[in-house]
């Protein structure tokens, strides 16, 4: 990923160039472009319909064994996360290769398999489903490792393995599914959480540093690179322990552990010091909600704290919080704007920002008003997903300002 520097006086320019952009429509042309501005719609409206069937306005669909919150857990991590993950990884694929990812109209095609999926989930019966959800994400990896292959780049195979078992996961939950075993599916969907949860680990470790010191001249950091393994390891452990539902004594002083390192890590990049520029902080923020979401874990693991509280920690404060900063910050970039958030992409943040602490913390103060911190958080989540899609559709559908390909 290309690094770039911005001067300080920068951040307080618009962030759309002086000149009107090209015309043309240039929708499928790298995988971002698509995959974002169709994860973004989406999100808003799967959580919409979630607060609608949590109101009894809306019934759960047959598809998913008349559980609404099984197709919850499934539309948000294997339909929204998912295909977040594919656009960004087509569009770093081809920054770290050269080589091309898909693009055109076979781009366009697995935009509409994604988007039949997504239909299928609600309208279609179990095999139907399984079969057009389940093949988005092998399609996807395969695209994917072919161009690394292709280039020798042998550093990413390990991202590329994850999008496998992602797939596989996928596949597993429509096997539960379609056996009736709810409880193995709904473990499907807590094992699709992990892998983003892990990549945000790996892939947050590799750029946050090198994005603020590039953008904050002089800015120093304690990167503790002694960390490094010790956290994957300890992430990876704690992340199985979880997945496997092992005992509390098993899951708590692992996932103890890797927050209190975590914890080390994030104190050490100071995020708090970048000043007033949104398009950083929100990724530290995300990335400090992973110490938090395993200590969280811990607490659940032991008792001390509801279930679920753990699992949105990681969802909407890890997940959520980083998808929303990555999707802004890789679109101005890949469509030749500067790298400023203005006001739409800060209104996006703290909405984000809101959803999560009503979403994580309000149970935690107010167990008793549980449904009304859910409504809140949905309500804020679906506003700032939908002012994403709004603000980000002509830029994604037009061709780059610059003029260059992609």
């Amino acid at each position: 990923m290309a690094q770039i520097s911005i001067s300080p006086s920068a951040l307080h320019r618009p962030s759309e160039p002086q000149q009107p952009p090209p015309s043309g429509w240039a929708l499928f042309a790298l995988g971002f472009r698509p995959f974002y501005l169709g994860g973004a719609i989406f999100a808003a409206l799967a959580i919409a319909i979630w607060a609608a069937q949590l109101a009894g306005v809306v019934p759960p669909p047959a598809g998913s064994m008349g559980l609404a919150l099984l197709w919850h857990a499934h539309e948000m991590v294997f339909g929204f996360a998912a295909v977040i993950v594919v656009g960004f990884l087509f569009t770093a694929g081809r920054a770290w290769t050269g080589v091309e990812t898909p693009a055109g109209g076979a781009l366009a095609a697995l935009t509409a398999l994604w988007l039949a999926g997504r239909l299928a989930m609600w309208f279609a019966p179990p095999p139907l489903a399984a079969l057009l959800d389940g093949l988005f994400l092998p399609l996807a990896a395969l695209a994917f490792t072919r161009v690394l292959m292709r280039a020798g780049n042998r550093r990413n195979y390990p991202i590329a393995l994850a999008l496998w078992v992602y797939a596989a996961l996928n596949l597993a939950y429509h096997a539960y599914a379609w056996q009736g075993d709810a409880a193995l599916a709904l473990r499907a969907c807590v094992a699709g959480l992990a892998l983003p949860v892990l990549f945000v680990t790996v892939i947050g470790a590799r750029v946050l540093p090198m994005f603020t010191t590039n953008a904050v001249p002089g800015f120093r950091l304690k990167a503790h690179p002694r960390l490094g393994k010790p956290i994957v390891a300890a992430t990876i452990a704690a992340l199985v322990a979880w997945v496997l539902a092992a005992p509390g004594w098993v899951v708590a002083p692992l996932s103890a552990l890797t927050g209190v390192l975590l914890a080390v890590r994030v104190a050490g990049w100071r995020g708090y010091a970048v000043g007033n520029r949104p398009i950083l902080w929100i990724l530290h923020l995300a990335y400090a909600w992973l110490p938090a979401g395993f200590l969280l874990l811990a607490a659940s693991a032991l008792g001390w704290v509801m279930p679920g509280v753990a699992e949105h920690a990681f969802a909407v404060g890890v997940v959520g919080t980083a998808i929303i900063a990555m999707i802004t910050r890789t679109a101005l970039g890949h469509t030749g704007r500067r790298l400023v958030a203005g006001r739409s992409e800060v209104a996006a943040y703290w909405l984000i920002v809101v959803a999560t602490l009503l979403r994580v913390g309000g149970p935690l103060l107010w167990p008793a008003g549980y449904l009304h911190w859910v409504y809140g958080a949905a309500l804020c989540w679906v506003i700032g997903f939908a002012l994403y899609a709004l603000t980000y559709a002509p830029r994604l559908a037009r061709p780059r300002v610059d003029g260059k390909p992609g």
